[in-house]
């Protein structure tokens, strides 16, 4: 297949190995690297490297023939950096991310990003080398979005552009027009747990309400797209949601045979929907 012209930077949870089993299955050859101390990659032979020594390592890269990088998964801010073990070119770059990380996450990653391609290196993102992991407008479960949801979900639309012109996060959860929650630092997960939690719904009650995600209004499309997946699936489910929707072509769809089974298994709709704007 030739030498690889493509490196994954490789953040916690499944987008990692999804994108290579993309990338091998089209025949397209790649690294696999991930910053050391980020335990959940699941990606055994991916590459390590140390945040302290990121400079050295990109150009490392180069020179061995990478001309593209990709950023996908979660990537935690770092918290116990070995002053011992910095190199002085990345030394020197460090206040310049650091700085960026009081700003929200996109604005680090976009500050990681410019330093990559400073180095001479192209950042791209999933849509380019893999656009089949990003789902078209329609619906991926047979049941169907009711008035009540579409209405709801245009709402909970309208909310997710509002909180993203600050960088706060990618989703929100409404029902009946009401917004019970909105996603921030802890992430989607955290934020379908505290509204099972506070809604407390018994079994047998009916379903209602909706998550809907999308990518942040300034976002750099690149990196840290919003994901769907069956661990979404099934805390929406404990959250007594109806289903839930995203911005076609602007998030990932996790494991998606599984995703598409749960959710047909505990009877949400899966919606992918044309932009707002």
């Amino acid at each position: 297949m030739g030498d690889p012209t493509l490196a994954i930077i490789a953040g916690a949870g499944v987008l990692p190995r999804m994108l290579s089993q993309a990338l091998t299955a089209s025949g397209r050859p790649h690294l696999v690297c991930r910053p050391h101390g980020l335990e959940e990659v699941e990606l055994d032979d991916a590459e390590e490297f140390y945040f302290e020594r990121s400079i050295s390592f990109f150009r490392s890269l180069g020179q061995r023939g990478i001309r593209q990088v990709v950023m996908v998964g979660k990537f935690h801010r770092p918290r116990a950096l070995n002053i011992m073990r910095f190199e002085g070119s990345t030394l020197m770059a460090a206040p310049r991310i650091l700085a960026s990380l009081r700003k929200g996450d996109d604005a680090s990653l976009r500050a990681l990003a410019e330093i990559i391609e400073e180095l001479g290196l192209e950042v791209v993102g999933v849509e380019e080398v893999a656009p089949n992991l990003l789902p078209e407008p329609g619906l991926y479960a047979s049941r169907l979005p009711s008035e009540a949801d579409r209405a709801d979900v245009e709402r909970a639309a309208h909310i997710v552009e509002a909180i993203s012109m600050v960088d706060v996060g990618q989703g929100a959860v409404v029902a009946g027009g009401l917004c019970l929650a909105t996603e921030a630092l802890p992430g989607t997960d955290a934020m379908l747990d505290w509204v099972a939690t506070s809604r407390a719904l018994p079994p047998e009650a009916p379903r209602s309400g909706v998550l809907y995600k999308a990518p942040k209004l300034q976002q750099d499309r690149r990196m840290d797209l919003p994901a769907i997946g069956p661990t979404t699936v099934a805390k929406a489910a404990a959250a007594g949601l109806s289903g839930i929707a995203w911005e076609a072509r602007g998030a990932l769809l996790l494991d998606a045979e599984q995703t598409m089974a749960d959710a047909e298994r505990l009877g949400l709709f899966l919606w992918a929907r044309q932009p707002i704007r």
